[in-house]
Formats: C-alpha cells, sequence, structure tokens
C-alpha cells in the first residue's frame, strides 16, 4: 500500500513538473519608465516616460507627444508599422507608423454614432478591436469607414484586460476569459480564476495570477506556469520566445520553450 501511494506521489508530481515552463534568465537592463510597452524583434524597445511615448533604437530616440489629449493610457505594440496610442480621457485612439509619425486620429466622440471606449487593441487591415462601455459589447471598428464592421453579444461582467492579433482577441473579465475569432464568434470561454492581467505569446497568451505567470495556449483548457525565481511582475510582455518583466527598475529577460 505504502509503495502504491509513493508511486502515485511519483507520478504526479512528474506530471506537474510537464505542465509547467521554464524560464530561463537571459540578462535585465535598467530603464526608467511609467511603462515599458514592447522590444519587438529588431531590439527598439518602446515605453511611456511622464506621459511621453518613446521607441529607443541602437542609434537614435524618437518620441510622440500629444498634450491635447491628456494621459496616454495604453499603447500597443503587435504591429510596428501601424502602433497603437489610447488616450481613454479623450476617447481617442492615435496610430502611429514606425518614425513616430500619425497615420490617423480616431476621436470616438465626435463619429456620427458615439462610442464610449474602455479598451482597445490591433486588428486587422485597417480595423481596430475595441470595447464599447455604453453597450458592453466587443467591436472590430474599420477607423478609414469609420463604422463596426463587427460586434459580439453583451458582455455582463467588468473588462480587466484585452488584447489581440489580426485573427483572435482575448477579453479578460471578472468571471471569464471569452476568446473571440475574426467574425466575433466566441471559440472559447474559461473561468477567470483570479487571472488580471493578460499579453500575447507564441500560439496563445500569458496571464498574470498573484504575481506569478501562466501560459495558455489556443484552443487549449489547461494552462500550464511558467517557472520564475521570485520577482516583482509589475508589466510583462513576450516577443517570439522572450519573456520580458519589468519591475519599474530593470527589465529582466528570460527564455520560455513553448511547444
Amino acid at each position: 500500500m505504502k509503495y502504491t501511494v509513493c508511486l502515485f506521489i511519483f507520478f504526479s508530481t512528474l506530471l506537474s513538473a510537464q505542465e509547467s515552463i521554464p524560464a530561463t534568465f537571459i540578462d535585465s537592463t535598467k530603464i526608467q519608465a511609467d511603462q515599458v510597452v514592447s522590444v519587438d524583434n529588431f531590439g527598439n524597445t518602446y515605453f511611456i516616460k511622464d506621459n511621453v511615448f518613446f521607441k529607443k533604437t541602437d542609434t537614435k530616440i524618437l518620441r510622440y507627444i500629444n498634450l491635447q489629449l491628456g494621459n496616454l493610457s495604453t499603447a500597443q505594440v503587435f504591429n510596428p508599422l501601424k502602433i497603437n496610442l489610447f488616450y481613454q480621457d479623450f476617447n481617442t485612439v492615435v496610430i502611429l507608423d514606425n518614425r513616430l509619425a500619425e497615420i490617423a486620429k480616431i476621436d470616438f466622440n465626435t463619429l456620427p454614432e458615439y462610442r464610449n471606449i474602455t479598451h482597445i487593441s490591433t486588428g486587422s487591415d485597417n480595423t481596430l478591436w475595441i470595447f464599447n462601455q455604453d453597450r458592453q459589447q466587443l467591436e472590430r471598428f474599420d477607423y478609414k469607414l469609420q463604422k463596426t464592421v463587427m460586434n459580439t453579444l453583451p458582455i455582463t461582467s467588468p473588462v480587466l484586460d484585452m488584447i489581440s492579433n489580426y485573427n483572435t482577441c482575448w477579453l479578460l473579465t471578472q468571471n471569464n476569459l471569452y476568446i473571440y475569432n475574426y467574425f466575433g464568434s466566441v471559440i472559447q470561454k474559461i473561468k477567470n480564476t483570479g487571472y488580471t492581467k493578460l499579453c500575447l505569446a507564441p500560439n496563445g497568451i500569458v496571464l498574470e495570477k498573484e504575481n506569478k505567470l501562466f501560459y495558455l495556449k489556443l484552443d487549449d483548457q489547461d494552462v500550464q506556469a511558467i517557472k520564475l525565481p521570485n520577482l516583482l511582475i509589475k508589466q510583462f510582455f513576450v516577443t517570439n520566445e522572450t519573456l520580458y518583466i519589468y519591475n519599474f527598475e530593470t527589465l529582466a529577460k528570460h527564455q520560455i520553450k513553448i511547444d
């Protein structure tokens, strides 16, 4: 009987180890920023400091500032050729090219149909994923045509975070994680057991809960813990298979292997 119990514990431990993803420390860099947004495939670093959006390359630093729009709420660099800046206080999105020159500015206050936006994310072509607070709906909005091309059924739970690639949008609410396809259909709905933030990763997303990170593969229901040392996680993002963790003083790089 004792042998059977020990064998059960052994295989349970082995299974648990197989379900976690190791993270190997690479290096860390000191950086002073209010938010580190991304590091792209070319090593360019994007960050926000004192309400200014920066792009730091090996040879220069580019800046974008728009004092008329108040505080810069969020920035997304999924596509470095179409960078999205969201000024929530003024209900406005600014889209920049890779030189931080304005491509478009969408003021949702002045559109024929007013929208109160709380979250935005990158879409395909000339679209954005936006969350319409008044209607409690996720929409895919064409900013050139200035119209919604798709919307979802209303969502009753408060939205915590949202991220997307061209074809999929992950909407994290207080109660559930919703995963939508390009047409706005729910392809997965997973109960939220305490996750508060998320970011894109290869073939899925990384979620944060209680200062720990977890990986969820697209079309899977089971999360995998990412094995990290005891770190203060203020912000995190993934570029290819490099996990970046920022604690408001240093930006640490870890190599993760995702199957």
